[in-house]
């Protein structure tokens, strides 16, 4: 029962994080798919290398090897690379919990309020506020550019 809690936990923490924060912000229904289908991949092997006799050491140094090819295949910024790898931590968290502890649900429930604060619109505004104002006038110089 404490493994289903934990994979009840894990979905609805990756609906939350990307149905409830990513997608309503950013609009890229392609990372969204992408961010599910990690997550629950992640989950299924990693619980699956749990009960197995192959190491988790190994299962983990394969992932990485994926997200790397997957992080190079396309250009993502920043936010987006931060998403990627919350949604492989919550799956991680839930496939390789063992114990009866409530650890792993606070530590989604952390990754998840993290991410909902540090993407926020208004985290960071006099940032993007400089970031802006830097790229306005290249952007402006191009658009007024005699073609």
């Amino acid at each position: 029962m404490n493994e289903l809690l934990l994979y009840g936990a894990n979905l609805a923490a990756i609906l939350v994080l990307v149905f409830g924060i990513y997608f309503p912000r950013h609009r890229r229904r392609d990372l969204a798919l992408s961010f599910l289908v990690v997550n629950v991949g992640v989950m299924a092997v990693a619980s699956a290398l749990l009960d197995s006799a192959v190491s988790a050491g190994l299962g983990l140094g394969l992932f990485g090897v994926l997200s790397i090819i997957r992080l190079r295949s396309d250009e993502l910024a920043q936010h987006e690379v931060a998403y990627y790898f919350s949604a492989l931590a919550l799956g991680l968290l839930s496939g390789l919990s063992a114990g009866t502890s409530s650890l792993p649900i606070a530590l989604m429930a952390l990754i998840v309020a993290t991410m909902g604060i540090a993407d926020h619109p208004r985290c960071c505004r006099a940032t993007a506020a400089r970031c802006s104002s830097w790229i306005a006038p290249s952007a402006a110089r191009t658009s007024s550019a005699p073609t």
